[in-house]
């Protein structure tokens, strides 16, 4: 066997294992199981996990945005008309989230942690000075005393009302935005500190929120099961809530928002307690998307999310009391207020009932300024960007007794949104992106294996057609040099006389063989002469 043969053989033989190696592992997706597993086991909240330190301090920039509705006509809205608001800001603050008092319980399966926020003002990612600028709006505390007076007899509202008009308390204050974020020391409030000093006499909507908690979580670490990673177990030492009407809305499901399980499904749907908003809501897939050269996928609320329960009836147990529900896309949480009328939404009430949007003059719902949506790498479940937005309202309804309300109808009333957002930075994201092609190179090694079979196999066939075009060419040559060696009749064919006779006597044989020629031509014809006896 020659050498070229020989590789031909190895060649074909080496083809052949690759192939049905490859072909196997492919079908038998061995390597892309042996690296999922490894992400399973390493994307977990135990100590001296890859992911701990970075769920401990997060190092990417969290900004908190404050757009707040300044009131342009209250003399008309008091009136009976129409609030026309316009929309002022943002006054954009940093937000540090790191946790704390990091505990493992139950062999280091659980993990309780707190996550203090607290705020500092960026001037650059702002529109004005929150110190200086000046914003009207509905006076929330009134509101709140208006709200705890329905429950008395209309003599006791009427001089409540005499008593807070007498203050100087009106529906509607100018306050500069930093007293109406961080709080200020509200008249009506003072004089009830004085007669129930559990009432405090300072307001504002993040009053106390900066360099404080939401409170005391326990979460699954994820190392049982890795659906359950940063999974919240109880909250506040509940696991469920006792504010509404249902089991199924009391629940407390999936992560606070900051970390999810890895190998995310497209037909997932993910689900997120907010503390602030009292309730566990989910996200559906939206679409792909990439961020920072990061592949994610977009997962965003759905419509069922705030819709009434006429469309969706697990909704129902949002109504406290009973059937005392609102229209799509608000949702009231007194329950969880202490009582004050506090109405969330989207901003601008997006993907809320019409009604609630034309009642306002100043409203323009759009998607791409107003939606809230998460963007999370589907192999490692890590956010890589983020927007929540939020919207605070007032609920306004008349209340007999209290003049300054006579006029007027139920409003939900926009006193402000907020925008929490984040994107990954940028080491973070070339760490990631070198995670991702590990995972990428090592789960499609088996496809390295196939092509390179398949390479194989080229090189085999026309190896193979180059040996048999080469064995043609040598048959040809020694076809052409046999045909070229065949003897030819006027070249090779010889003449002989034969004769016994001695030399002297073939003078006359050859004058008779030339006399014979003129008759015709002979090929190797002698005359034979018989010897005498």
């Amino acid at each position: 066997m020659t050498r070229r043969s020989c590789t031909i053989y190895a060649t074909g033989i080496v083809c052949a294992h690759l192939l049905i190696i490859g072909i196997a592992l492919v079908l038998g997706q061995v390597f892309q199981t042996l690296i999922h597993n490894r992400l399973k086991k390493e994307l977990t909240l135990a100590e001296g996990s890859r992911v701990i330190e970075s769920w401990k301090n997060p190092p990417s920039d969290v900004y908190m945005q404050y757009f707040f509705f300044n009131v342009t006509n209250p003399e008309v809205f008091l009136a009976g008309g129409k609030a026309a608001v316009t929309q002022i800001g943002p006054y954009t603050y940093r937000e540090y989230r790191p946790r704390e008092n990091v505990t493992y319980l139950e062999n280091g399966t659980k993990l309780f942690a707190v996550n203090p926020k607290s705020f500092m003002f960026v001037p650059e990612m702002s529109s004005g000075d929150p110190e200086v600028d000046l914003v009207r709006t509905i006076n929330i505390p009134f509101v709140a005393v208006m709200n705890e007076m329905k429950t008395y007899n209309f003599l006791v509202r009427t001089m409540m009302s005499m008593w807070i008009k007498s203050m100087g308390v009106e529906l509607f204050i100018t306050r500069t935005v930093h007293e109406m974020l961080w709080g200020f020391k509200d008249p009506l409030m003072t004089k009830l500190h004085s007669m129930k000093p559990e009432v405090d006499e300072n307001f504002g909507l993040m009053y106390k929120k900066n360099g404080t908690h939401e409170g005391e979580f326990v979460f699954l670490t994820g190392e049982q099961n890795y659906l359950d990673y940063g999974k919240i177990d109880t909250w506040n030492g509940l696991r469920k809530m006792t504010w509404w009407s249902s089991n199924q809305s009391n629940m407390i499901n999936g992560t606070d928002g900051s970390a999810f399980h890895p190998l995310l499904s497209k037909n997932e749907l993910l689900y997120i307690f907010a503390a602030d908003l009292c309730r566990s809501i989910h996200l559906g897939f939206v679409e792909d998307v990439v961020v920072e050269g990061i592949p994610a996928y977009r997962f965003a609320p759905p419509m069922d999310v705030l819709a009434s329960p006429e469309d969706n009836p697990a909704n129902a147990g949002f109504c406290v009391p009973a059937n005392d529900c609102l229209s799509r896309g608000v949702l009231k949480v007194s329950v969880c207020r202490e009582g004050a009328p506090i109405v969330v939404s989207f901003p601008h009430f997006y993907q809320a009932d019409q009604k609630y949007i034309d009642a306002i003059e100043g409203m323009s719902p759009s998607e791409e300024a107003h939606e809230t949506y998460l963007d999370l790498n589907p192999t490692t479940g890590i956010p890589v960007r983020a927007c929540k937005r939020a919207q605070l309202n007032v609920l306004l309804n008349r209340v007999v007794g209290f003049p300054s309300t006579r006029n007027l109808n139920q409003t939900i009333f926009p006193i402000m949104f907020v925008n929490e957002s984040f994107v990954i930075d940028k080491n973070s994201a070339s760490q990631m992106r070198t995670l991702l092609t590990v995972v990428t190179v090592v789960s499609n090694f088996p496809l390295f294996i196939v092509g390179l079979g398949a390479i194989l196999l080229v090189v085999f066939v026309i190896l193979i057609c180059r040996s048999r075009q080469k064995r043609n060419a040598v048959k040809r040559i020694e076809f052409s040099e046999a045909f070229r060696s065949f003897p030819n009749a006027k070249e090779d064919t010889a003449y002989t006389q034969v004769s016994s006779k001695p030399d002297e006597q073939r003078e006359d044989h050859v004058t008779v063989a030339s006399q014979s020629l003129r008759n015709g031509s002979y090929i190797a014809m002698s005359q034979v002469e018989t010897p005498e006896c």
